[in-house]
């Protein structure tokens, strides 16, 4: 996984990272750039926005789960229930958060294809960074754009 040290800027401005953070072994800041180096999958998304009505549009990125897997959860993945006590908070720059649990994206329960975007309709999203794109839902309200930071926690007992 690469890992930016920080904000790189371009001829068309600068370039957004995220960062990834909490009890992960490999922290890492990526960027949209890094994003790519993953196994790309494409999806469209038709979902309800409260404020502009039905959005349509098509998303590419790679799985967050293989993202997050890559930045070494916590956990020891042969064990499952340990797992489910995981959550993973997702901040946009706009300061729009979602939450969502491991379970949710992880093969062995949910398995939500959930993206994190590094394109949309295919332009690309390198200066205003990645989007979290949840395929499943109906509402567009866990859909962040411009991710800041994604933060792992497993500090949660069920």
């Amino acid at each position: 996984m690469s890992q930016s040290l920080a904000a790189a800027g371009t001829a068309a401005g600068p370039v957004a990272e995220l960062a990834l953070t909490g009890d992960l072994t490999r922290p890492a800041r990526l960027t949209v750039s890094d994003l790519l180096a993953w196994p790309q999958h494409e999806t469209e998304v038709s979902f309800e926005c409260a404020t502009s009505g039905i959005q349509r549009h098509r998303f590419t990125g790679p799985l967050l789960h293989d993202v997050l897997m890559a930045a070494g959860p916590g956990f020891d993945p042969a064990r499952r229930k340990e797992r489910l006590r995981f959550l993973i908070a997702v901040s946009g720059r706009d300061g729009h958060h979602a939450l969502l649990s491991w379970a949710e994206i992880d093969p062995d329960f949910g398995r939500a294809p959930v993206l994190l975007a590094a394109t949309v309709d295919d332009s690309p999203l390198d200066g205003q960074g990645p989007q979290l794109v949840l395929p499943q839902d109906r509402c567009g309200a866990r859909h962040i754009s411009g991710i800041g930071a994604i933060r792992v926690d497993g500090g949660y007992l069920l």
